[in-house]
């Protein structure tokens, strides 16, 4: 390399004027990098400087060694000294001899030669004046460190150690984020600032130490550009409240800050506190495996470093050696035996700062040497997990990693507190199950208490299996066939109870129900999470979900419920599907599983008018009638009094058996089933009339609700249209009994009004004539009731009749043949007289 050279003084002034001027320069150094450089180099002696110091003197001020990257990208490294008062005492006088590095700054690859700060004290840096010749020759390389007293390095640190974790956190940050504050380095002897920096550049990648900038000392903080800066005390004053520019470190008047949340800062301060610093260029020299695409994920990992101190015998925290287990783990190869042994040893030894991502850390680590470390090198960690499994509730270590002889004495010195807490039921289950390994792997006999421990555990993963079926409990229970068994029996029979919860388990976990027992009820929930399993017809669902369980409803009559839950969750069956179980199934077996009554559920619960819902019901009456609750019972009766309704079997006196139903709290849907049977009779073309005054006389809202809307239906519409006596039937029907009560005449004018009117103004006038003629006596009435206006008189009337008779009044309707009144059923003649006689009665 050719090195440039630049030295710069105060000196006489020279041509221009000035006293300031390169006195001696390398060939071929443009004008424009003088400019620069010119810039960066200058020296101010501290404030307290005396005007003219002795020979003596001038060797206490502090020297300014610097370096500073360019506009171009390339380095300047200078050493400004002072020198004395000038010759006319006005200004210092300094001297400056800078290294032009031309490399340009690339973090990306490593700048060739020492670090640049080890250029202090540099024997090849010139005397404190110009040299004798111009121009300088270039210099091959950085000037060659100069000698560095190791024991007062060490006494540097030691005096430090509290404030290098921060320092070193603060310097990671500096180079991996622009915007960070500078440093400021406070210290009295610029020597000191050059130790700092050399400790930064340590433990920084040493592509990255290259283009670290700095100065161990400025005159003013406040214009220095570089990411570290040296100042004397009096020139830090103030600089501290500046948080957001610079992070101050002044050791002398400061406390030592709290500890640095990064493990690679504190790694790196144990290590040089140790003295141990070497290990920073060991971990560099880390080598890279094949398939691994970098040791370290990045340069400020404290994984390598803490693995490769721990090993050296440098003490770390609990984030340290969790660090190191961690990255030993992942990378137990790129460590030798003797390094492996020795940092087992160190992560064993008694530690009261040891936390649970240090210890879940080790089990990894152990993990990772389970068949390839022989037992001496494993043993010291699987003492240690073992012993913090039992007393703290730690992860059990993999088997097999004990030898006998440490088997034996661990199982002696361990078994009274493993058994304590084997049997403490406020342990969590995983905790419990860890405790079985650990039992296994010392060889102690904990076979009576498997059972109270997996019904804790299988009770725990019914409840809420996500959390629970961690590492520890896959591990037991594939490790302990025993346990395995029992959990899986115990959750058979919580699924029995709750297959939704069984089903739930399934999804949410790997655990299969492959254990040699039947186990019918899990084989089911488990079978249940194959979407083909429950998919398309459901009752084909549940035959498969049934044989899937191995077992038939003879053997275990719980099979069934558990199958139907599965299927159909907490909504009941279709009628239909209902019916074909029941069929398919027969009457005991439904009676033993318990199930009849979501068939009977099934029924109540299906719209009005679906006929499987009535002859299932019928059928259920038939095969468990005295085992049904009364509503569920009563619920079913109305169903299938409206199969016999609908049918013509049920005889007289329906309507009231309908309603003396109704008032028994039967399932809604099956009340509404039933009334819309009724109300679906009543306006049948050949009903029985006297169930007509049932309903009058009831004055029940509900029932009448319901013929209303069976009026309404396009069926009677067309009977209307069609028909002229069944409309002549209709106009008498809801024109009588005026005495009755209000919600009678409510629902007889809503009809009147909004069926049977539309209808009659729509007839062609042939059917119109037919309909009067079928009225006979009544027509005159009825053209009344039809004209515009008339109506309103003929309602007013009927409700005034309505009135009077709900004050006490006489209720009875005027004499026949008033152009107003009402008609009763029967006036209309024979063949619409309820009695079907054709006399003229009239009804009270």
């Amino acid at each position: 390399m050719n090195l440039a050279q630049l030295h710069y003084t105060s000196a006489p002034p020279g041509p221009d004027g000035s006293g300031f001027r390169f006195t001696a320069v390398s060939p071929g150094v443009p004008a424009s990098l003088l400019r620069e450089a010119e810039q960066l180099i200058g020296y101010e002696p501290p404030r307290d400087a005396p005007p003219r110091p002795s020979t003596d003197q001038l060797g206490s001020f502090p020297q300014a060694l610097s370096l500073n990257v360019l506009s171009d990208g390339s380095r300047l490294l200078a050493r400004s000294v002072y020198t004395g008062a000038d010759y006319s005492g006005r200004w210092g006088n300094f001297h400056a001899h800078a290294v032009h590095l031309p490399e340009p700054a690339d973090v990306r690859r490593p700048a060739p030669g020492q670090l640049p700060i080890t250029a202090w004290g540099s024997p090849q840096w010139a005397a404190d004046s110009p040299p004798a010749g111009a121009p300088v020759p270039p210099l091959a390389s950085v000037p060659a460190p100069g000698p560095l007293d190791l024991g007062a390095l060490a006494a540097f640190v030691a005096a430090r150690g509290r404030w290098l974790a921060g320092f070193f956190a603060d310097v990671r940050r500096l180079v991996e984020d622009p915007a960070a504050p500078q440093l400021v380095l406070v210290e009295r002897d610029s020597e000191a600032v050059a130790w700092w920096i050399m400790l930064a550049c340590s433990v920084l990648p040493h592509r990255r130490g290259q283009w670290l900038t700095f100065t161990t000392y400025t005159r003013r903080p406040q214009l220095a550009r570089q990411q570290i800066i040296g100042v004397v005390p009096e020139d830090g004053l103030g600089l501290a409240g500046q948080e957001h520019r610079y992070r101050v470190y002044d050791t002398a008047r400061a406390a030592a800050p709290a500890a640095a949340a990064d493990p690679w800062a504190q790694t790196a301060a144990r290590i040089w506190q140790a003295q141990r610093q070497e290990l920073f260029a060991h971990v560099r020299r880390l080598p890279v495996q094949p398939g691994d695409p970098s040791v370290r994920s990045g340069p400020y990992e404290a994984g390598p470093l803490a693995a490769l101190a721990l090993a050296a015998g440098v003490g770390l925290d609990s984030a340290g050696r969790a660090a190191a287990a961690d990255w030993a783990a992942a990378h137990r190869a790129v460590l030798d035996d003797a390094q492996v042994r020795a940092l087992t040893r160190a992560l064993a030894r008694p530690a009261e700062d040891r936390g649970p991502e240090e210890t879940a850390a080790c089990g990894r680590l152990l993990s990772a040497l389970a068949g390839w470390a022989p037992p001496e090198v494993s043993e010291p960690l699987v003492e240690l997990a073992l012993a913090g499994a039992v007393r703290s509730g730690g992860a059990a270590p993999p088997a097999g990693l004990l030898g006998e002889p440490a088997r034996l004495r661990l199982a002696a010195e361990l078994e009274p507190e493993l058994r304590a807490a084997l049997t403490d039921t406020a342990r969590e289950p995983a905790v419990r199950v860890a405790l079985l390994r650990v039992a296994a792997e010392l060889g102690v006999d904990a076979g009576a208490l498997l059972p109270a421990v997996a019904r804790q555990l299988a009770q725990a993963l019914i409840a809420d299996p996500g959390p629970v079926y961690g590492e520890a409990v896959r591990g037991a229970l594939a490790e302990l066939p025993r346990l395995r068994e029992l959990v899986l029996d115990r959750l058979d029979g919580y699924a029995a109870d709750d297959p939704a919860a069984g089903a739930r388990l399934f999804a949410v976990t790997p655990l299969r129900p492959t254990a040699a027992g039947a186990l019918p009820h899990l084989r089911m929930c488990a079978r249940a999470q194959d979407p083909a399993a429950v998919a398309g017809d459901r009752m084909k669902a549940l035959e498969r979900l049934m044989e899937h369980s191995g077992v038939s409803p003879d053997e275990d009559p719980l099979v069934l419920r558990t199958a139907m839950r599965l299927v159909w969750g907490a909504e009941p069956p279709s009628a239909r599907e209902a019916w074909l179980a029941l069929i398919a199934l027969g009457t005991q077996a439904h009676r033993a599983a318990g199930t009849w009554e979501v068939l009977a559920w099934a029924a109540v619960s299906a719209p009005a008018g679906d006929q499987d819902a009535q002859a299932l019901a019928v059928e259920l009456l038939s095969r468990y009638g005295d085992e049904l609750p009364s509503p569920l019972r009563a619920s079913l009766l109305l169903l299938e009094l409206a199969r016999d309704v609908r049918a013509r079997q049920s005889g007289p006196g329906w309507v009231h058996r309908a309603l003396d139903l109704g008032a028994t709290s039967p399932a809604p849907t099956a009340r509404e089933h039933a009334y819309a049977a009724v109300a679906a009779e009543l306006l049948a073309e050949d009903r029985q009339g006297g169930e007509l005054q049932a309903l009058i006389e009831s004055e029940d809202a509900e029932l009448l609700a319901a013929y209303r809307r069976a009026a309404r239906e396009p069926v009677v519409a067309d009977r209307l249209t069609a028909d002229p006596r069944y409309a002549a039937q209709c106009f008498a029907d809801w024109s009588s009994q005026p005495q009755a009560g209000p919600v009678w005449q409510e629902a007889r004018a809503d009809v009147l009004d909004a069926v049977l009117r539309p209808v009659v103004r729509g007839l062609p006038a042939p059917r119109l004539a037919a309909l009067e003629e079928v009225l006979g006596s009544r027509a005159a009435e009825f053209r009344a009731w039809q004209r515009p206006g008339a109506f309103g008189r003929l309602r007013d009337r009927f409700a005034g009749s309505s009135r009077r008779g709900a004050k006490g009044a006489p209720a009875n309707p005027p004499p026949r043949g008033g152009s107003g009144g009402p008609i009763a059923p029967g006036d209309a003649g024979g063949p619409l007289a309820p009695g079907g006689s054709g006399d003229d009665r009239r009804r009270p």
